[in-house]
């Protein structure tokens, strides 16, 4: 008579959203790769984050719900980041981005 392996059966994945979300599924973490393109940069704080933060969504995006959301946002960090780099004087936390394009 066969035996049966059992304990495969009813079986609920669990998901680990803090250590291994689902749009976490690449060889290669998006925050190593963000550590490694900055990495001998000369970029002030401010405009390291807001490039990093575009980079990741912009990684990031095919693998998630609302991936338009995910590229505006991307667009978003983006704008600001040239805003800070066009006004290398003005204090990073008063430039006021407004989003440059009607369908955002």
């Amino acid at each position: 008579m066969a035996k049966w392996d059992l304990s495969k059966l009813n079986k609920t994945k669990v998901v680990d959203y803090v250590n291994s979300p689902p749009h976490y599924n690449s060889t290669i973490e998006c925050i190593d790769a963000m550590e490694a393109m900055t990495e001998g940069s000369a970029v002030n704080t401010h405009a390291a984050y807001c490039w990093q933060s575009a980079f990741k969504y912009l990684w990031r995006w095919p693998y998630k719900k609302k991936p338009v959301e995910d590229l505006r946002k991307c667009i978003w960090y983006l704008e600001r980041l040239i805003d800070i780099l066009e006004n290398p004087d003005v204090d990073s936390d008063n430039i006021d981005v407004p989003f440059r394009h009607s369908n955002l």
